[in-house]
């Protein structure tokens, strides 16, 4: 008899202005796992990555996402590299937008998680419900 070890899946992200692609993921990442933790990115690192503040402070994002039903655990991400998430939670599967599949960062990130026996998955990125478009769109002076 083999004995069934639980997947853990990894759903790192900023979850600024949450919307239906978020959502969509994160239901998505649960059904490919046993245990879904999501990583929501502390301020710091947004600002460094994107060059401006989410709009949503980092303690409201992730009372937002602990409250989705798909979600198990969430979890601060203070890390620009996820492999240093890899270091820190010890996932099976790293679930991120496809945006990043054949990039430079995630081919490199592919080769870092196949090292330590975890994978990347990737999602269809919802281009026309990003938060950026949603922050473009409110951000407009009427």
């Amino acid at each position: 008899m083999s004995e069934h070890r639980p997947v853990v899946g990894y759903a790192p992200g900023v979850y600024d202005l949450f919307h239906v692609g978020h959502l969509n993921i994160l239901a998505r990442a649960a059904a490919a796992c046993d245990r879904l933790i999501v990583g929501v990115v502390t301020d710091d690192v947004v600002l460094k990555v994107k060059g401006q503040p989410p709009v949503v402070p980092f303690e409201e994002r992730l009372e937002i996402v602990r409250a989705i039903r798909h979600v198990d655990e969430a979890v601060p991400d203070p890390y620009r590299d996820k492999f240093d998430c890899w270091e820190a939670l010890r996932f099976d599967v790293l679930f991120k937008g496809d945006d990043w599949r054949g990039t430079e960062r995630g081919r490199k990130l592919e080769a870092d998680l196949a090292g330590v026996g975890a994978r990347v998955e990737y999602f269809p990125y919802t281009i026309q419900t990003s938060s950026t478009a949603l922050r473009k769109l409110i951000s407009v002076p009427s």
